[in-house]
């Protein structure tokens, strides 16, 4: 019984050892933690946790669904375009 207790009491609070944190890493989560009012494991853990795809939720996917479809003709943007597709004869005899 003792060990079943000593088994879970210890991946309930598995802990883990990182090294070889590039400086410009360390810098940024220290910045976060210190900004945030945080202690550099919260904000760790955080970043940890959104870099592996399992953070607060899925994320939301980003398209452009909401403005396929919208688009409306305007005649002074396809004359300027249209003015684009001329070719300069004394640029290009």
């Amino acid at each position: 019984m003792l060990a079943l207790f000593v088994y879970t009491a210890y991946n309930i609070c598995m802990q883990y050892t990182l090294r070889n944190i590039p400086e410009y890493l360390d810098a940024a989560l220290r910045r976060s933690a210190h900004r945030q009012g945080k202690s550099l494991n919260e904000v760790a853990v955080h970043a940890l946790t959104n870099g592996a795809g399992v953070g607060e939720g899925p994320r939301q996917k980003r398209d452009l669904r909401e403005i396929a479809g919208s688009w409306r003709e305007d005649m002074a943007f396809e004359s300027a375009l249209a003015s684009q597709d001329t070719v300069d004869s004394a640029l290009w005899p």
